[in-house]
């Protein structure tokens, strides 16, 4: 059973201790998170959890076990058998004199990015998308000297209606 990133979808009760609780299951149980996003969900009072974590199918099946007992966990699924929309914002700042401000710029626009805070030295720049496409930029602007990267973690959803 080979160890790969998993994505679960986790909607919980939107109530103080929740996340403490979830991190604190995953920590005792010797599991790593990859990535950690929780916002509000389509339905008022509930959050949505997106977390990614390495493991393996029997890995990922305690996981879920695991999280299905805490009291505050309303669902839980494994995204990765079934079809999904992932997403992540990064901000890269990004070195950028005058002579590298029109190669930069284009980099940005063949990755929809867009320039989110010009200094006299230094660009911040905002992308969205898969990790595929977060990578592939990073690597593109490293010649120019990056000077910090912050990101979101990784948010998806199931594809198709609810009811599916």
């Amino acid at each position: 059973m080979p160890i790969q990133k998993r994505t679960l979808s986790v909607l919980v009760q939107d109530e103080a201790g929740v996340l403490t609780r979830i991190a604190g299951m995953f920590s005792r149980r010797g599991f790593n998170i990859e990535s950690l996003s929780v916002g509000a969900s389509e339905e008022v009072g509930l959050s949505r959890m997106t977390i990614m974590a390495v493991a393996d199918e029997d890995e990922i099946e305690q996981i879920k076990k695991q999280l299905d007992k805490l009291i505050d966990v309303i669902s839980v699924e494994c995204l990765d058998q079934i079809p999904f929309v992932d997403r992540e914002l990064i901000l890269i700042q990004v070195k950028a004199e005058a002579s590298t401000r029109i190669e930069i710029s284009q980099i940005i626009e063949l990755f929809r990015g867009r320039v989110v805070d010009v200094a006299e030295n230094s660009l911040i720049i905002e992308v969205t998308g898969d990790q595929g496409k977060l990578k592939a930029i990073v690597e593109l602007l490293k010649k120019f000297g990056i000077e910090s990267i912050c990101r979101t973690g990784q948010i998806a959803l199931k594809r198709g209606s609810k009811g599916e």
